[in-house]
């Protein structure tokens, strides 16, 4: 199963976007966003930038924990990981956005 975007309400009325990896785990996760084209050009700019190694900004939580963040070309965050276990575990996830984010289908579950 491919990766598919996922564009959702969230609690605050916010648009949101998340990328799903084909066995439906989340990879990537969006900010929220006043408007639904808005939070729909972040996706686009997910497609377009996530095959760059140098868009991705490889950082550690508060607590340690690996995680990365997505930059457009601008140096704008257009996606941030879930935490991970370990640097390797990171770049697992680096390599799955590049893989499924360029042809992921959009699902509007707004």
């Amino acid at each position: 199963m491919a990766g598919k975007f996922e564009v959702y309400t969230d609690k605050a009325g916010e648009t949101r976007f998340r990328l799903k990896a084909g066995n439906g785990e989340i990879i990537l996760a969006s900010e929220g966003y006043k408007r639904k084209a808005s939070a729909m050009n972040g996706v686009e700019s997910v497609k377009k930038n996530a095959p760059n190694d140098d868009r991705y900004e490889r950082r550690e939580t508060s607590s340690g924990a690996p995680r990365f963040n997505l930059k457009a070309s601008n140096g704008q965050v257009i996606g941030t990981s879930e935490s991970y276990s370990s640097e390797a575990a990171r770049e697992n996830g680096i390599e799955s956005v590049k893989k499924n984010a360029p042809d992921a289908r959009i699902e509007d579950l707004t």
